[in-house]
């Protein structure tokens, strides 16, 4: 496994991992940052735990937590990230650091900063609901954390830098974690993950991503969804589909029903046919019209049948062939294919 392939499997690794190697790597980047030794290290089993053990809920082992003492984030992680990355930039250049980047640690910060961003807006929507001003002062707790797992793409990019040793073994084998003047908190990895092919957090039937403790975060797609509007999917009618006045829930509902299964419950007719296909369009109200078109596979399966495709278009096509067009990013008059496939 390459070291950008096993950073990869990091940021996405689930269930407890070795407590005793985590503590030893968070003793360790205290003493390298010139630290003493945190005088305790407490378990959370989750992000939205570990910040409300700190907001002054009792701890999971009933006994209370000392005073902290001020935040180290900066001297145990931001610092040795800029040093070493400094270092790496003035060895290599500006353009050579570019090119480093974008071959270890670019694509996958790319799809764990909005996971990152999720936890962290799950977190505030759990803890103030309603936008109290207790808001304010759980976003300063989180910009305390250390990421963990999800420092991964700079951890990739800064592999070989020994001044980070310390925050590269917690996040080899824990989640997030708080690091203060005498206590350090740490947090498990959860014990669900599930993504699309795109990375985004994805899944119709559950939790797309779930800790020990409960605190879950349901999506599809990547799109932030209330768990109770997954249990509705598998009951789903065009009539429901119809009556969700979110926009973007009603999206989902569709994606997940089938845009063709829609149409043609709904009564949906065709507004154009040519040589390329069918056109149908139906209106739904508060939104876009739904617009799309049939094609026929000309190149026929196994078994002597042609495949039907169905392709959403924008609302704003009149045509068929000027929608599948569009599928080609052509305009219709440049449309002409020497053979459908």
């Amino acid at each position: 496994m390459t070291e950008q392939a096993s950073w990869r499997a990091v940021a996405a690794a689930t269930g407890a991992g070795d407590r005793a190697r985590t503590e030893a790597g968070v003793r360790l980047a205290y003493r390298r940052a010139g630290l003493a030794e945190p005088e305790r290290i407490v378990w959370a089993r989750s992000p939205l735990a570990a910040v409300r053990l700190l907001s002054g809920a009792a701890p999971e082992d009933g006994e209370a937590l000392p005073p902290t003492g001020a935040s180290v984030r900066d001297a145990v992680r931001n610092r040795p990230v800029a040093s070493a990355r400094a270092a790496l930039h003035a060895r290599l250049g500006p353009t050579g650091w570019g090119d480093h980047w974008r071959a270890t640690g670019a694509d996958l910060w790319e799809t764990t900063r909005p996971l990152v961003d999720r936890v962290r807006t799950g977190i505030v929507e759990t803890m103030a609901p309603t936008g109290r001003k207790e808001e304010t002062g759980i976003r300063l707790l989180l910009l305390d954390a250390v990421l963990g797992q999800h420092d991964a793409a700079w951890l990739a990019a800064l592999d070989a830098a020994p001044e980070l040793d310390g925050p590269a073994e917690v996040a080899r084998t824990a989640g997030w974690w708080w690091p203060y003047e005498h206590v350090a908190i740490v947090a498990e990895r959860p014990v669900e993950l599930h993504r699309d092919e795109a990375g985004r957090l994805d899944r119709g039937d559950g939790p797309a991503l779930a800790f020990s403790d409960g605190f879950a975060l349901h999506a599809w797609r990547g799109l932030p969804v209330p768990g109770e509007f997954l249990d509705r999917l598998g009951t789903l009618t065009p009539q429901l589909i119809r009556a969700e006045e979110n926009a973007e829930l009603r999206r989902v509902m569709l994606e997940f029903y089938g845009y063709d299964r829609y149409l043609e419950e709904s009564g949906a007719q065709p507004v154009h046919r040519d040589e390329t296909g069918v056109l149908w369009r139906i209106a739904l109200p508060g939104d876009e019209d739904v617009v799309m078109v049939e094609v026929v596979n000309s190149t026929p399966e196994p078994d002597g049948t042609s495949r039907t495709y169905w392709l959403r278009v924008p609302p704003t096509t009149t045509t068929a062939r000027e929608g599948v067009a569009w599928t080609f990013g052509l305009s219709a008059e440049a449309y002409e294919p020497l053979r459908q496939t």
